[in-house]
This record gives C-alpha cells, sequence and structure tokens, in this order.
C-alpha cells in the first residue's frame, strides 16, 4: 500500500514540520486542525466557540482537498484546553453537527482534556479519520 502526505493543503495554516493530511489505500487521516484562517491568524478574538468552528471548517478543507466530505469520516479525535472549554465545545460542536450531519447520525469522536496544545493561544484541536470507500 503506498501512502500518500500531502504538506500543503490550501487555506490551512502550517505549525510545524508535518503533513496536514496523509492517504494510505481507502483511509485519510486529517492532522489536527485549530479554527485558524490559512495565515495562522484567530478570528473573533480567539473565542472558543469560534476556534470549535473554524477547527471543524478546516478539518473539512483537508477532506475536501482528498476529494472526500464529513460523510466519510469514521472518527474524530478532539483536544481541549481547560475543562471550562468543554461546554463550549459541546454546544458549538452541536450547532456544526447541524449542518454537516444533519441525518443527526454522527462518527465517534474522542474528547481529551489537555494541558496545552502547540500555541497558547489555541484551546482546540480536532483530527479525523476518513475511509474513501463509501457513503452512509
Amino acid at each position: 500500500m503506498t501512502v500518500t502526505h500531502h504538506p500543503r493543503v490550501p487555506g490551512l495554516a502550517s505549525f510545524g514540520d508535518y503533513s496536514p493530511l496523509a492517504e494510505a489505500g481507502e483511509l485519510v487521516v486529517v492532522a489536527g486542525q485549530f479554527g485558524t484562517d490559512g495565515a495562522g491568524a484567530l478570528p473573533a478574538d480567539g473565542d472558543p466557540a469560534e476556534q470549535v468552528r473554524g477547527a471543524f471548517a478546516n478539518v473539512g478543507r483537508a477532506l475536501a482537498h482528498a476529494g472526500l466530505g464529513f460523510a466519510d469520516v469514521l472518527r474524530f479525535t478532539t483536544f481541549l484546553v481547560g475543562r471550562e472549554t468543554v461546554p463550549v465545545f459541546m454546544e458549538t460542536r452541536k450547532e456544526v453537527f447541524a449542518e454537516i450531519y444533519p441525518d443527526g447520525v454522527y462518527p465517534p469522536n474522542t474528547l481529551l482534556l489537555v494541558a496545552g496544545l502547540v500555541e497558547e493561544r489555541f484551546v482546540c484541536e480536532i483530527e479525523a479519520v476518513a475511509y474513501r470507500g463509501g457513503r452512509r
């Protein structure tokens, strides 16, 4: 099986030496995404709800680069800084999921509380694993 790494995805900022997207056969892996614009800026003064929305939007950009969408996601992993971010994440995810999963069926998600992310200004990071082999 050939593994293809995509070191650049249009619209995604880079925060280190890694590829934001990799493909291996039918599997597509999206590295953890923050809620930044393509230049790495946080909109809305870093508002946690906007970071969550932006992180999902960036996961969507990465998936689209691979020719996929949210219907192809097998699982999400979410990293949050601070327990106080959990209610904001839950409420915002509910709003985002209503748009991207209108049937109300959601992929698995592991939610982890962490001491910090790569930059202190980030409170949310979301990664995804998707499958190219079929749709729901």
